[in-house]
């Protein structure tokens, strides 16, 4: 997350892993979605960096951020169901 801070990055993550729980039709509670969000950041932002995306600042983190988080959602779904 270029540019936004710890609390900007804390703050990023929240709302991140809300949108992607309320896209994926999950339930989580707020340390979750902080988790969910942090963790989609990485996933999201090697994503970018490897297809030269560019993104700064809050918006542009917050969408990398979402992005991942619904992938992760997504792929931990595929392995909870197996």
């Amino acid at each position: 997350m270029n540019g936004v801070g710890l609390l900007g990055a804390i703050l990023i993550g929240i709302v991140a892993g809300w949108i992607a729980e309320k896209i994926m039709k999950r339930d989580h509670g707020l340390f979750t979605n902080l988790v969910v969000g942090l963790i989609g950041a990485l996933i999201g932002g090697f994503i970018a960096n490897a297809i030269d995306f560019p993104f700064n600042g809050f918006v542009g983190s917050l969408i990398v951020s979402t992005v991942g988080a619904i992938l992760l959602l997504a792929i931990l779904g595929l392995i909870r169901r197996k």
